[in-house]
């Protein structure tokens, strides 16, 4: 499998994982009656995973983190966000939905991150085409969402 193939698989499957994980955490959330505590708890199993993968890399690749801008740690936050906003809205607002409006905004700020070449991103004009092509994503996820 040539390497875009691979890239390609990794994030399908990183997409398919994302309703499944908002269902399982707002599950959770339902469960224990807090979906703060199913955010904590889904953070811990994901920092032992990253430890156990990083274990098998080795640690030395967090040398350089002391020394990176600050604006780089950001992503930390806005997973938080992403985790307690899903556990929170996906019971009350509908997986599916919740989810439609995440696609959303990830084409959005793609499209905006790509076409300035934000944070070190490869640049990618925002063609009539491509912004076609955006816009017909969207409307396909909204269709999916009402019929």
């Amino acid at each position: 499998m040539p390497p875009s193939s691979a890239y390609a698989f990794i994030m399908l499957t990183a997409g398919i994982g994302i309703p499944v994980l908002a269902a399982l955490n707002s599950a959770l959330g339902t469960r224990l009656g807090s979906p703060v505590a199913a955010s904590a708890v889904l953070f811990v199993v994901a920092l032992a995973c990253t430890l156990g993968v990083l274990s098998l890399q080795g640690t030395d690749a967090l040398r350089g983190v002391t020394a990176a801008p600050r604006h780089l740690l950001l992503g930390g936050v806005l997973v938080a966000f992403y985790i307690l906003s899903i556990t929170f809205v996906a019971p009350r607002f509908g997986v599916g939905n919740a989810v439609f409006f995440v696609l959303l905004g990830q084409l959005v700020s793609a499209a905006v991150i790509d076409h300035f070449a934000l944070f070190g991103a490869r640049h990618s004009a925002l063609t009539l085409t491509r912004a076609s092509g955006i816009a017909l994503m969207a409307s396909g996820v909204f269709l999916t969402q009402k019929f």
